[in-house]
This record gives structure tokens, sequence and C-alpha cells, in this order.
């Protein structure tokens, strides 16, 4: 059996006075979607940002995140910046970049400080990650002329540029039409493909349900259900954690669910 490629261990955390995750344990392989699931309040960003060594070490109360079998804890700054790439909520630029210069951010963990002299395989890798995102269009245009949905997509390009190993993308889908949802989503799941771990927050079980290889349902700081779609989104898991029925159906070989009335208390 292949060991785990990205682990947790009994994470703990605690802000501002309240237990966010309480004792949270993981074991991922080293590639694949998964989604991360669950109602607002669950601790999914504070999980997320947990596994990529972003937490103050007063909030971490106890437990341990190791990537490859070495503990995160270890690596400089610099080096979990090459091995995670993260994608925060609430993403902002207030400077007028052009677009190909903010993705280009995205190469500053491999020594890339000046957009406009980016080696040949850093601008490949900027290249790759603007067509996955689908704003090589904008690649001239100052990103403070963009919609919100496209500066969404930037961003996403950003992270997708960094090339690590780990991808944790917090709400990426979040502002997006939903034939952008869709390829964002398709783009992950293709980084995936690739060879990436590639975890992914989302409050839209239907795309969980057809992009992920697996899905993580927390709730209330605990995993509540771990596998595939099928079991970890089963009618006894929404009704448990989200409190609502769902529409179930196949289309094109894959799993749809739609959420589909409130489950009475």
């Amino acid at each position: 059996m292949t060991a785990p490629f990205l682990t947790a261990d009994d994470l703990q955390v605690r802000l501002a006075g309240r237990e966010v995750l309480k004792g949270v344990s993981l074991a991922l392989p080293q590639q694949g979607l998964i989604a991360l699931v669950g109602p607002n309040g669950a601790g999914k960003t504070t999980l997320l940002r947990a596994l990529a060594g972003l937490l103050p070490a007063h909030d971490l109360i106890r437990g341990t995140v190791k990537l490859d079998q070495t503990d995160i804890a270890t690596l400089s700054i610099r080096e979990r910046a090459r091995r995670f790439a993260y994608l925060p909520q609430g993403h902002a630029v207030h400077w007028p970049l052009p677009v190909h210069d903010v993705v280009a951010l995205g190469r500053y963990p491999h020594g890339a400080t000046d957009p406009s002299r980016l080696s040949e395989a850093d601008e490949a890798a900027v290249t790759r990650a603007m067509r996955t995102a689908d704003v090589t269009l904008f690649s001239a245009r100052s990103i403070t002329e963009l919609s919100g949905g496209e500066r969404s997509r930037v961003a996403l390009a950003r992270v997708l540029a960094v090339e690590a190993p780990v991808i944790l993308a917090d709400e990426p889908i979040a502002s997006l039409d939903p034939r952008h949802q869709i390829d964002v989503m398709r783009g992950l799941h293709a980084a995936a493909g690739d060879g990436k771990l590639v975890i992914v927050v989302t409050h839209d079980l239907g795309l969980a349900a057809r992009f992920a290889d697996q899905v993580l349902v927390l709730s209330n700081g605990q995993l509540a259900a771990q596998g595939s779609c099928d079991a970890a989104l089963s009618d006894a898991v929404l009704a448990e954690v989200f409190r609502v029925d769902a529409y179930r159906a196949v289309h094109g070989g894959a799993t749809v669910i739609v959420p589909w009335a409130e489950r009475s208390q």
C-alpha cells in the first residue's frame, strides 16, 4: 500500500477562545481532487490554513501536519510556499498591475522577483496557469479593470503558477458564473490528474460530487464523513450535517446531487 502523502494527526485549534478544530486526523494521497465541504462555521478554512502551516503557533493547540513524511513545522517559509499553493477567500489586489504580472507572483517562491524578466521555465508556468484559468486574453490588462469574477480567475491562475505539489483553494468558485465554475473545477481536476493533490473548499455539493475523487465532510470542527462521493454525501450525512434532503441522479456517468428541501429537525 502506498504511504499517505499529506497527513494531519489530531489537529486541535482554538481561535479567540473557541475550539474550532477538535482532533482532526487525515491521510491523503499524492494526487487527486479532494472536496472539503461542511456548513458555515464548521472549520473548513481553519483546517486548510492548518494544513498549509499558516496558523500562528499559539492557535494550534496540538497536532502535526506532515508532507511526504516531513513535519511542515521544520520547513522554512519559502520551502512551504513551494510545496503549498494557497488561495484564500476574499483575495484582493489593489495595485493596477497587468494580469500577467499578478500571475507571475506565483513564481516568487522559486526566486522570480521581476515579472518582466522571467526565466523560460517561469514564463512557461505562467502561460500554462493563465490558460487553465481562462485569463490569457486579459494578460496585458490591469487587474483593477476586471470584474470580480475575472479577478477570481486571475487569483486562481497565480496559485496554479506556483506548480506546487499541493494546491489548497478556499471557495475558488464562489463568485463565478456557472460556466466558469465548471471551467475552474475542470482545471483543478486536470491539475490533480497531472499528479497534484488539490483540496478545494466548496459549498456546491453538485460540483463536489461531479469532480472530486474524495469528499471530506467537516461538521462542528470534526470529520463527519470521508470517502467517495456516494459514501461521504449519502442521504444520512446530508440529513445529519446539512439538514437537507437531496435530489439524486446520474448524468454522463457522473453523480448529480441537488439539495432540494430543508430537513426538519
